[in-house]
């Protein structure tokens, strides 16, 4: 018979295999919008990884997608782009990646517009 103090151990120890054993987390949902449109989103995780997209369309037919990908850590990392395309046809898009440690962060990023220029950006911060 286990002791009484090995006994919460060994729940504790089943516990953290059967968490580390278990599938990633996931998680999606759909809904309406106020005005008449829809989103929907799609995240996951996957230890330190997560992901997620993001789908927009208004009641007037434009659409916005974005997806994105961080890795936790020391330094948290993530990376995002996104696209759209307005009722009229007209599309642009855009990308942006950060780093954030313990004492600062930065983050880098561009965006095309619907005539073809693009922008780009540099940020640095301190904590």
């Amino acid at each position: 018979m286990l002791s009484s103090a090995k006994f919460p151990l060994l729940c504790l120890g089943a516990m953290l295999v059967w968490s580390a054993a278990s599938p990633a987390a996931a998680e999606e949902w759909k809904r309406p919008t106020a005005h008449g449109g829809e989103i929907s989103r799609s995240v996951s995780k996957d230890g330190n990884i997560h992901t997620g997209s993001t789908t927009r369309t208004g009641p007037n037919g434009g659409t916005y997608t974005s997806s994105s990908k961080c890795v936790g850590g020391v330094v948290d990392r993530c990376a995002r782009s996104y696209s759209g395309t307005g009722p009229d046809g007209q599309s642009f898009s855009g990308e942006r990646v950060s780093a954030r440690g313990p004492f600062r962060g930065r983050s880098a990023g561009s965006f095309t517009g619907p005539n073809g220029n693009t922008v780009h950006g540099f940020r640095r911060w301190r904590r």
